[in-house]
């Protein structure tokens, strides 16, 4: 049998192939990475002052939906099936998802009847509304917080509205400072977790419970702590942004003297 030899052409056909795919593919990954570059490019004249060190493509597609739950802006993919939870800033540094949620705490502030709320701290303090729980550690935290704040003469007035369907005993705790005599100093010892073996009831205190998880339904509150100050939406303890508040309002009124 007689094996015939390869010429040099048929030899680098295979070679040549290779090679032509592997162009294509880099041409089909070109488009790609020009446009990845032309956005950090594009990201780096922008934002200047934004320090960043790796870009790439995100897995989000498709379009961004926006919704407010629970008192925050979330955004959602559904092409990719992501949830984000993030802030969006536009080119000038304005925070577009702080203005969308200042907008829905002014939508819910007109559902909120204040004079339903169980009031603590002076008349004469600048005004929180709060969505709280009993049994929930952050809004013990915070209450702490605010006893701290009072000693160094920033007191507040909370108007207090129970989130009372998420733990067990909130409902019961709730009623039982509506039905105390000194309503503040139970709340103290409530959140301070000294709750007395008999918790009080009454029938005015199991309504106010009842009017309280109305008005959190009704607006939609599904976390605690939840505070609306001075029309902002804060959800959960974080510090940072009551600091800001408790400044802004000694700011003012140093101003109106």
């Amino acid at each position: 049998m007689r094996i015939r030899k390869l010429g040099a052409s048929a030899l680098a056909l295979p070679l040549i192939l290779a090679v032509q795919g592997t162009a294509s593919a880099q041409a089909v990954a070109d488009p790609l990475t020009a446009a990845t570059r032309a956005a950090e490019g594009e990201l780096r004249q922008t934002f200047t002052n934004l320090q960043f060190e790796d870009f790439g493509p995100a897995p989000i597609k498709g379009p961004i939906y926006q919704a407010s739950a629970g008192g925050r802006i979330i955004y959602y993919a559904p092409q990719s099936e992501h949830l984000l939870f993030a802030e969006v800033y536009d080119r000038n540094g304005q925070n577009l998802t702080a203005l969308a949620q200042n907008t829905a705490a002014r939508r819910k502030l007109a559902g909120i009847d204040t004079s339903k709320a169980l009031a603590i701290g002076p008349e004469s303090a600048p005004t929180v509304i709060e969505f709280t729980d009993p049994d929930c550690p952050y809004c013990r935290a915070l209450d702490r917080f605010w006893a701290a704040k009072a000693t160094e003469g920033k007191a507040v007035r909370r108007l207090i509205f129970f989130v009372s369907g998420i733990h067990p005993e909130a409902a019961a705790k709730a009623e039982h400072i509506h039905c105390s005599p000194d309503k503040a100093a139970a709340f103290k010892a409530i959140y301070s977790g000294t709750a007395p073996a008999v918790l009080r009831q009454c029938p005015e205190g199991k309504a106010r419970v009842e009017a309280d998880a109305a008005t959190v339904r009704s607006i939609g509150i599904s976390g605690t702590p939840t505070l609306i100050a001075d029309g902002k939406i804060i959800s959960g303890f974080r510090q940072a942004e009551i600091e800001e508040f408790l400044a802004e309002t000694k700011a003012l009124a140093n101003a109106e003297r």
